[in-house]
């Protein structure tokens, strides 16, 4: 059973645009998106739209349990690659024809049959209050996200109209377009609109230059369920903005070249939303949004100012090199058990992709956390450029290691390392790299033979390093190289997942193809949608064989797929930025 309390409810007959805003993901992942919320808030503070939510894998709305046929607008946010798989799903579910072309045949054969008969009309929406007599019988699919920002070339086939960019700066002159066109079917009509790209045109990023006038939500939706598989999960909290864009430039960061440059809310704007929206819901959690929440400029005023209100603070965003101790206090205080750290990998690699971030500061970091008691989750990164086995073997001391520190410092504190594939993306330097997915399966397998550890009599086997330096814990001391002491003194199995190679291998071609993958999107939903095609989310026609031959990287000389598609980076910068890295020692 599941209640939501401050959903917004309208009549469907006295709006003029009815607004589909469908998440491809669980319930608990679009409820705990800024992003989407901020679309649902802004759309139905117009009188002239009503902004409903259909979130997969109900094919339809939460609020009226309408079809999406019985929109005007269907509307997909989009965080993942693999969601354009359950966006093609929840079309099909709703007799939607999954192609642009397809639908568009459709109107010229209602436009033919009603020029044969004037007295008969086909209304495009029952519901609508402008009763329009469009000849199309579906509604306007548009797309958004940071996906189809860096590359919409690959769903281009099934999108009508994409929005590029941040929504606040895009989406009420797209809407306003909309009401003004006799004919919202014409696409061409909106292309002037900074932000909005449509298959072969041209189309520049659009973002919110002063985030104060960013759109900030003060009337959350609260969700009350016994049921875990609902709750969102940042729970219900208060999602505060604090920043956008990134200054730091990580090599393998889409969003960090994209969304640049970066921008702040101000601290009294801050305090404001988060005082309004308590007041609003009840709510007494903040959730810190933004792509580095530590490197906002003023976050231990921002934390200690929550903290002095009554917060409870959390972040799901932190920079290891902006983490101060006082950050992890105030985190501590507010009731914060946990923090995920990034380390990517060993150090020269991690410098080779533009975070250089000292062993010492990582470990310094992670024993403040641990007598703190914080639990904490590690993220690194396997397909590095100019990686070795070598580097490979190193990682894993390094992460035995880590699990040490733990085991010497605080016992109880929980320790889970998440092993991924580097996807390269779209604007950024990596984005004439391939993806060898045999080289990131033998990887694994050294990761997997090195960390395979057990139990027996808690010995501590001690191995020289190479430079003979130790590495204390216990006094506080780091003597560190760029090799670090192997140390195998196991007191607990480590807790590591590594994501499928092979599914990375699927991301890669998603992020990084054009529009002749489309076909094979396609072909990858199921020709029958059931509850075992829809509730297991991985569950898709996927010939591996057929991705597999997508696998050749971009010549630096050729045109991108995204070529039309302008954001904050030049392909000469990238390229500059690629030789840096290819030269990093």
């Amino acid at each position: 059973m599941i209640y939501e309390e401050n959903v917004i409810i309208k009549n469907p007959r006295k709006v003029n645009i009815r607004f589909a805003s469908c998440y491809p993901n669980i319930y608990r992942i679009a409820m705990s998106s800024l992003g989407y919320q901020i679309i649902y808030d802004m759309v139905n503070s117009r009188e002239d739209s009503y902004c409903e939510r259909v979130i997969y894998p109900n094919p339809k709305s939460v609020e009226t349990n309408s079809s999406l046929k019985d929109f005007d607008i269907v509307s997909f946010t989009i965080q993942y690659e693999q969601d354009y798989f359950n966006m093609l799903k929840l079309l099909k579910l709703n007799g939607i024809p999954l192609k642009r072309e397809e639908r568009e045949n459709k109107a010229n054969e209602n436009k033919t049959n009603n020029s044969n008969d004037k007295n008969k009309t086909i209304k495009r929406n029952k519901t609508t209050k402008r009763n329009k007599t469009n000849d199309s019988e579906y509604p306007l699919i548009i797309a958004g996200g940071p996906c189809v920002t860096s590359n919409p070339l690959p769903i281009s086939d099934f999108i009508d109209i994409f929005i590029l960019g941040e929504a606040e700066e895009v989406l009420n002159n797209f809407l306003d377009r909309y009401n003004s066109l006799e004919n919202p079917y014409d696409l061409d009509a909106y292309l002037d609109i900074k932000g909005v790209y449509i298959y072969d045109k041209k189309s520049e990023i659009a973002i919110v230059k002063d985030m104060d006038n960013a759109w900030h939500i003060t009337n959350p939706i609260v969700v009350k369920t016994n049921d875990e598989e609902y709750l969102p999960s940042l729970g219900n909290s208060i999602l505060l903005n604090v920043s956008r864009g990134c200054i730091r430039g990580c090599r393998f960061c889409m969003s960090g070249y994209m969304y640049r440059p970066m921008r702040e809310t101000s601290l009294k704007k801050l305090m404001s939303v988060a005082k309004e929206a308590r007041n609003n819901t009840g709510i007494n959690k903040v959730s810190l949004i933004g792509p580095s929440v530590s490197d906002y400029s003023q976050i231990e005023t921002l934390t200690k100012k929550l903290l002095k209100e009554g917060f409870k603070v959390s972040t799901p965003s932190i920079r290891i090199e902006s983490l101060t101790k006082e950050i992890l206090i105030n985190l501590k205080e507010s009731g914060a058990k946990s923090i995920t750290l990034a380390p990517e990998s060993i150090y020269s690699l991690r410098k080779s992709l533009n975070k250089d971030i000292s062993d010492k500061k990582i470990f310094e970091v992670i024993e403040n956390a641990l007598n703190l008691d914080f639990n904490i989750k590690f993220y690194f990164l396997i397909g590095i450029m100019n990686e070795t086995k070598e580097d490979i073997e190193e990682l894993s001391e390094y992460i035995k290691y880590l699990n040490n520190m733990k085991n010497e410092i605080n016992p109880k504190s929980k320790f889970k390392f998440s092993i991924n594939p580097l996807i390269p993306k779209a604007h950024t330097p990596f984005q004439w790299t391939s993806y060898n997915l045999n080289d990131i399966k033998s990887k694994y397998k050294i990761l997997q033979k090195n960390l395979k550890l057990s139990n027996k009599n808690n010995k501590t086997n001690k191995t020289q390093n190479k430079n003979n330096k130790k590495n204390k814990i216990s006094n506080k001391t780091y003597k560190i190289s760029n090799k670090i002491t192997k140390t195998d003194k196991i007191n607990d199995k480590i807790n590591i997942k590594f994501d499928s190679p092979r599914f990375g291998l699927i991301q890669y071609v998603l992020s990084t193809k054009g529009r002749e993958i489309g076909e094979l999107i396609e072909k990858s939903i199921p020709t029958v949608l059931n509850n075992d095609t829809l509730e297991n989310i991985n569950k898709l026609n996927l010939d591996f064989n057929l991705w597999k031959k997508y696998l050749t990287e971009h010549n630096i000389n050729e045109n991108l797929p995204w070529k039309n598609i302008n954001v904050s980076v030049t392909d000469r910068y990238l390229k500059r930025e690629l030789k840096n890295m290819e030269n990093s020692d």
